[in-house]
């Protein structure tokens, strides 16, 4: 992965194998599970694996992190995430089965210790994490009363606790009611692909 390996010099050779082995697995789990478009597999590196990877340009997690991803269908942020952040934990949670199964055999294949995964619903979620970080899954105003209590009270990261989203489109109405709290982060800041034109970091503190 040529373009993460840009954009991440400091990666490990054992990291940069990791990421390599996403441009076979999930090629190979897509023929059979449709987690990403098929018009979009093609473009894996730079609209799901780099997407993914723009939080870890807004924010760096402490080791010892914990991060709950919301939605997360075949893996997305979390498991390029836990591959560049190998010391924090992520717990993986969708409701559709057959996604996490891809998720679950990908992350057992790149030896992700630091990944768990729970099929069900984010209310049935038990435990505090600092981060619960989602892509393109839901309104603001949907997500906010489901995740409130799973934020750790302590903060130990530069950044406060709270909600990480990553998002498109014009967010102004959604946005609105927590306009004196949320910081919105273009991500054209950190990768220059048009892909990212349009694309947000959403960041709430709870």
């Amino acid at each position: 992965m040529n373009t993460v390996n840009h954009y991440f010099p400091e990666l490990t050779e054992r990291q940069r194998e990791q990421f390599d082995m996403l441009a076979t697995l999930y090629p190979e789990w897509n023929a059979k599970i449709n987690v990403i478009s098929r018009k979009d597999i093609d473009n894996l590196e730079v609209n799901h694996v780099l997407h993914s990877l723009a939080l870890a340009k807004f924010v760096h997690f402490l080791p010892g992190t914990r991060v709950l991803d919301l939605g997360t269908g075949g893996g997305f942020p979390a498991i390029p995430l836990a591959i560049y952040y190998p010391e924090v934990t992520f717990h993986l949670v969708d409701r559709i089965g057959k996604k996490l199964r891809v998720a679950q055999d990908i992350a057992t294949q790149l030896g992700l210790d630091n990944v768990t995964i729970q099929h069900g619903d984010v209310a049935e979620v038990k435990g505090n994490y600092d981060f619960v970080v989602s892509r393109a899954v839901m309104p603001l105003d949907d997500m906010v009363p489901l995740v409130k209590r799973l934020i750790a009270r302590e903060s130990h990261n530069a950044v406060p606790n709270g909600l990480l989203c990553l998002k498109g489109g014009d967010l102004r109405d959604e946005l609105k009611r927590y306009a004196k709290q949320v910081l919105v982060d273009d991500i054209k800041n950190y990768f220059t692909e048009e892909y990212f034109e349009t694309k947000k970091i959403v960041y709430l503190p709870l």
